[in-house]
């Protein structure tokens, strides 16, 4: 933006009751904008004294609601003398939108550091001032992230009866859902290949995660539990994971010892049957952001 006759401006803006002077609309990173300049200061935001310049996204005809334009800018004066530009800008990414659509800089320049011809910034009555913007844009995509805290069916008990009896390596419960997903539990009664014969394992795993979509994660506080089916000596442990395409499921291979499962005084099995618990505490939501 040239001004030829800047003190002619200066008197002019004085005398009306706008303050400013608004350049032509121009395109930069596919937007519109203006340059909006206050020849005598932007007195209302502490510019008295100063040259004020603003950026002004234009025409916002046709823009969504809720519209928003990030953009990292730079203002500039030219000296006329050296020929260069004196460049203002903070390097912060500043969000234009319908109620914030002006940003800049409302003590750009003293007015008696313009004014002096020796800096060539003024010169002649004539001075330049510029832009340069640069739109950060936008996918469209984006996440939301949220934690929900103890989900009123958080908490599935399974009953393994005739536990015994039961020479399978490993038995799935029935799918349970909690948290608006499916879990399964997995009980290794004589113990995972690493700990057979001296440990039960116990895991929980996410059921049918195929449906699930690209790059999907979900984090997970959740607790495995052995119940003392008389006086509440629960044998449990906790774990914090994030659940995701390669690992879908979570537990301990030695949960607990196969002796003290098998000790009729700890109360674990009662009339040969063994109930395990899951609770799950806290889970995360994760959505889109359009």
């Amino acid at each position: 933006m040239k001004i030829d006759s800047f003190s002619l401006l200066s008197d002019m803006v004085a005398n009306s009751y706008l303050e400013q002077y608004e350049s032509r609309e121009f395109d930069a990173s596919g937007y519109k904008w203006k340059l909006v300049l206050y020849p005598n200061g932007d007195k209302s935001r502490n510019g008295d004294g100063y040259i004020s310049l603003y950026l002004v996204i234009a025409d916002t005809t046709g823009f969504p609601p809720g519209w928003e334009i990030n953009a990292i800018f730079k203002l500039f004066v030219y000296d006329q003398l050296q020929d260069k530009y004196l460049t203002i800008g903070d390097g912060r990414l500043r969000r234009f939108c319908a109620i914030m659509n002006k940003w800049g800089f409302p003590q750009m320049l003293p007015l008696s550091t313009f004014n002096n011809a020796s800096n060539g910034y003024l010169i002649g009555d004539s001075c330049v001032f510029g832009a340069e913007v640069f739109v950060v844009k936008s996918e469209g995509k984006g996440e939301h992230f949220s934690m929900i805290k103890d989900p009123s069916d958080g908490t599935f008990t399974w009953e393994v009866q005739y536990f015994s009896g039961l020479t399978g390596e490993f038995y799935y419960s029935q799918v349970y859902l909690a948290g608006g997903h499916e879990w399964k539990l997995k009980l290794f009664p004589n113990g995972h290949i690493k700990q057979r014969g001296k440990y039960l394992s116990l895991f929980v795993e996410l059921d049918d995660c195929t449906n699930y979509h690209t790059g999907w994660k979900l984090f997970v506080e959740f607790t495995l539990r052995i119940k003392d089916q008389v006086q509440s000596q629960h044998r449990e442990k906790t774990f914090h994971h994030w659940f995701n395409g390669s690992e879908n499921d979570l537990g301990w291979v030695s949960f607990i010892s196969l002796t003290d499962i098998k000790n009729p005084l700890k109360n674990f099995i009662v009339n040969d049957t063994l109930i395990v618990e899951g609770v799950l505490h806290r889970l995360s939501v994760l959505k889109d952001l359009a």
